[in-house]
C-alpha cells in the first residue's frame, strides 16, 4: 500500500505526455481538459483511453463545451450530456462542472440535468464559483446533488492572492450545510501561498500552469510537480 500523502494535488493534463508526467511527479489526480485558450473544455473520447491506458491514479474530465460559464442553453446541455454519456460508457467515472445563469447563480436546471447523466459518478464544482454573485447561496443550492464532492475554486475571479480570506473563511466552516464538499484550491496558486493554506486545513491543490516551466505551449514537468509533492508532503 502507498504512503498516505498529506495533500491531494491535482494537475492539468492536455494529453498522454501530460498524464505520465504528472504521475511521476506525485500527482494524486488529473483534471482532463483540451484548449487551456478557452479555460479548459472537454477532451475527446480518444484522448481519454490514451490517458486512462497510460496511468493508473483517478481522472476528472472536464464537461465544458465553450468558454465563459453558460451551458448554451437546451442544445448545449444536450451536448454536454451527450458527451459525458460518450465518456462514461468509455470508462470515465469522475467529472467537473459548473454552470451560472444570467444573474450569477448556478444554473440549477443545466447542472441538475448533467448531474443525473453521471448517475452517480463523483464530481467537481469548477471555478464557476468564484464568478457567482452569492458563493454562500450557490453551495447551498448545490448541497443536496449526488456526486458533489469538491469546489475548485480561488477565492476570487483574480487568483489565490486574492482570494486567500475566503478561502481561509469557507475552510472554516467545513462541515455547514453546503460546506461538505472538499475545498480544492487552485487559480493562481503558487508555492508561497502553501503555508497559509495549510495552516487553515485545506488539503487539497490544483495546477496547470506551475507544472509546466515552458508555458502552455509546454508539456507538464515531472520535475516541477515533483517540487509541490514535496513541498505538500514535508
Amino acid at each position: 500500500m502507498s504512503e498516505r500523502k498529506s495533500a491531494v494535488l491535482e494537475v492539468i493534463a492536455l494529453g498522454v505526455e501530460d498524464a505520465v508526467a504528472a504521475q511521476a511527479g506525485g500527482a494524486d489526480r488529473l483534471e482532463l481538459v483540451t484548449d487551456m485558450a478557452a479555460d479548459g473544455l472537454t477532451p475527446s473520447v480518444e484522448t481519454f483511453t490514451g490517458i486512462r491506458a497510460s496511468v493508473d491514479i483517478p481522472l476528472r474530465v472536464m464537461l465544458r463545451l465553450s468558454d465563459g460559464f453558460s451551458a448554451g442553453g437546451a442544445k448545449g446541455v444536450d451536448a454536454l450530456v451527450r458527451a459525458a454519456d460518450e465518456l462514461r460508457e468509455a470508462g470515465a467515472d469522475e467529472f467537473v462542472l459548473g454552470f451560472l445563469d444570467e444573474h450569477g447563480g448556478p444554473d440549477l436546471a443545466a447542472v441538475e440535468r448533467i448531474v443525473a447523466a453521471l448517475d452517480g459518478d463523483r464530481w467537481t464544482f469548477h471555478r464557476a464559483v468564484d464568478r457567482a454573485a452569492d458563493r454562500d447561496a450557490l453551495r447551498k443550492q448545490l448541497a443536496d446533488l449526488p456526486g458533489l464532492d469538491t469546489y475548485l475554486t480561488a477565492g476570487s475571479p483574480a487568483g489565490v492572492d486574492d482570494g486567500l480570506p475566503v478561502l481561509v473563511a469557507e475552510a472554516a466552516r467545513r462541515g455547514e450545510p453546503g460546506y461538505e464538499p472538499r475545498i480544492m484550491v487552485g487559480g493562481g496558486l503558487r508555492l508561497d501561498h502553501l503555508p497559509e493554506l495549510r495552516a487553515a486545513g485545506l488539503d487539497a491543490f490544483h495546477i496547470g500552469g506551475a507544472a509546466r516551466p515552458e508555458g502552455w505551449t509546454g508539456p507538464v514537468s515531472a520535475e516541477a510537480v515533483r517540487e509541490w509533492r514535496t513541498a505538500l508532503d514535508g
